[in-house]
């Protein structure tokens, strides 16, 4: 019964992460381009898909570009898609450099300054979206719009047993993750296979870590898209915080719309953490809000 519990709590810090990235149905939609940016010391793998505004997309914990698959075409129809590997995820091999919330945002910014991108809009899942939400913070002059997708800005935003589980990631949960969709995928692209230990281990260090980004959250002044399933793994009452302290939530939007804030809530029905990165749902409100016209920052 220990050995069952040990392997059900090391399963959830994976798989809310990366869900059946692998196991997903839609053909892959071929890239326009592919290749490696030398940003802070790692060959960062990138894929580009149609053409028009840029958009960045960021992958899930133990994830990669892969896991976007599903939604690609919809995302990429009137708009350039980036779509990256995070630091020793996917493609993008390791390097001797602790892994970071604020060491992975500065990556995505300098890939979008490699790509000379002016600004792009940034959206991330998951460990996506808290670096998407740090690259704002952090490099606000190279983001033009945001899409937060299920992630938090404080570590209690996640449930407890999400919390317990994540922080047991290490090399015994990355053995009996071998069985997973998401080590058959990361065996079949990773520079070396055998860093899945080290991915592993690497994540469940950063997860045992506290944050609170509250004050800096405050402090963005960008159009902001946070979406999050009815049940999702990370609080609604969180999801709900990050949209007051984003500045929505206010007041009344009035007959006219003028007390509506820069941020935007979306909860999306019967979605869970598990589903919502593929969801059609997640498609819809997203393309809305990168396509209406840019509301005026604060």
């Amino acid at each position: 019964m220990a050995r069952k519990t040990r392997f059900i709590a090391a399963s959830i810090a994976g798989i809310i992460l990366a869900a059946a990235i692998a196991g997903a149905q839609t053909k892959p939609m071929a890239a326009s381009q592919t290749g490696y940016a030398p940003v802070d010391g790692l060959r960062m793998y990138y894929e580009i898909h149609g053409t028009g505004q840029p958009l960045v997309l960021l992958h899930g914990g133990l994830g990669a570009t892969e896991m976007f698959d599903p939604i690609m075409p919809a995302l990429a129809k009137d708009r350039q898609v980036i779509a990256l590997d995070l630091q020793a995820h996917g493609r993008t091999a390791d390097i001797d450099q602790p892994m970071s919330y604020e060491a992975m945002a500065d990556d995505v910014a300098g890939l979008i300054r490699y790509l000379k991108l002016e600004r792009a809009d940034v959206m991330g899942y998951s460990v996506g979206g808290e670096v998407a939400l740090r690259t704002a913070i952090q490099h606000p002059e190279v983001v033009r719009q945001l899409v937060i997708v299920s992630a938090t800005f404080r570590r209690d935003g996640w449930y407890p047993e999400i919390v317990a589980g994540m922080s047991q990631m290490g090399p015994a949960s990355a053995e009996q993750m071998k069985q997973t969709p998401m080590y058959q995928l990361y065996s079949q692209i990773a520079p070396r296979p055998a860093d899945w230990n080290v991915l592993n281990t690497t994540l469940g260090e950063m997860f045992r870590k506290d944050y609170d980004w509250s004050s800096e959250v405050k402090a963005i002044h960008l159009p902001t898209l946070l979406v999050f399933g009815d049940a999702d793994a990370v609080r609604t009452a969180h999801a709900v915080e990050l949209f007051e302290l984003l500045g929505g939530g206010k007041r009344d939007g009035g007959w006219d719309g003028s007390g509506i804030s820069t941020a935007r809530l979306a909860i999306l029905p019967g979605v869970t953490h598990y589903t919502i990165f593929s969801s059609p749902a997640l498609v819809s409100t997203v393309v809305a809000f990168l396509d209406a016209p840019m509301t005026k920052t604060k």
